[in-house]
């Protein structure tokens, strides 16, 4: 797929995914939200890549869907908009069950569908100027999409406050509410975010944190018995692993971990 609007590209078992329609502040529309699915799917399949960055390109990571996009949406049937809300829901439901850990690099302000994007990623790093929101209620929408996963993330009192007043709050504010992970500086940004990728590519196996991550997505629908069960059950799954047997070999044999 040739794509206009997102970049994806490999450096040192990272992967990229970048916005780049700055002129546009990276705002969502169909063919964006069809590029950022085809550019994660490419991510997924790399065996080059083990950790993925989506980062944007210009002064806004993503200021939501764009102008046009919403008066275009006021002339579709029923159906028609149901198609392209399972269409967005596809992509940050991607992003949320992707087999790789996913970091999100925030450069500048994350609204609305921008703020879900970053809300699905398993790590945030922004700059502290940065702003994020959900604005939907302000012009008579509904954050519906990403309130699913908001609440798992956040807890149902700060979603609450988030998503019902639609308010903007800074880095640092986000930080505190759980929202992203950490603030750091624009100049070192992109140094933190590389180190960090490549602790994980380095420390950690990359089977293993996609088990990982599949289960905290997957016990939180389960009953307790029943999360227990599952827990038991890829447990033992992951020790018949090659990366757990090797992983154990080389502990036992004091041998560094080379994953």
């Amino acid at each position: 797929m040739n794509m206009e609007f997102v970049t994806y590209e490999v450096s040192d078992r990272i992967g990229y995914v970048t916005l780049n329609r700055p002129e546009k502040r990276n705002a969502l529309n169909d063919q964006v939200v069809t590029e950022l699915k085809e550019a994660f799917k490419r991510a997924s399949e790399d065996s080059n890549v083990k950790v993925v960055v989506l980062r944007a390109n210009g002064a806004a990571f993503c200021a939501g869907a764009d102008l046009a996009y919403l008066q275009q949406l006021q002339k579709n049937t029923f159906e028609e908009n149901l198609e392209d809300s399972n269409h967005l829901k596809e992509l940050f439901y991607q992003i949320y069950t992707l087999d790789k850990i996913v970091v999100a690099q925030i450069e500048g302000h994350a609204i609305a569908g921008g703020c879900g994007l970053a809300t699905v990623c398993d790590f945030a790093f922004s700059v502290p100027e940065a702003k994020f929101g959900y604005t939907e209620v302000r012009i008579g929408f509904i954050p519906a999409i990403v309130k699913v996963f908001l609440l798992r993330k956040i807890g149902e009192m700060k979603a609450k406050r988030l998503l019902l007043t639609g308010e903007l709050i800074d880095a640092n504010e986000a930080k505190q509410l759980d929202l992203i992970n950490k603030v750091v500086d624009g100049s070192d940004i992109v140094k933190e975010v590389s180190a960090f990728c490549q602790m994980l590519i380095k420390n950690n196996s990359g089977q293993s944190m996609a088990f990982t991550k599949k289960m905290i997505s997957d016990v939180q629908s389960m009953s307790l018995e029943d999360g227990l069960q599952h827990a038991a059950e890829m447990n033992a799954k992951a020790r018949a692993s090659e990366d757990c047997q090797k992983g154990i070999a080389s502990f036992l044999n004091k041998e560094p971990f080379i994953w």
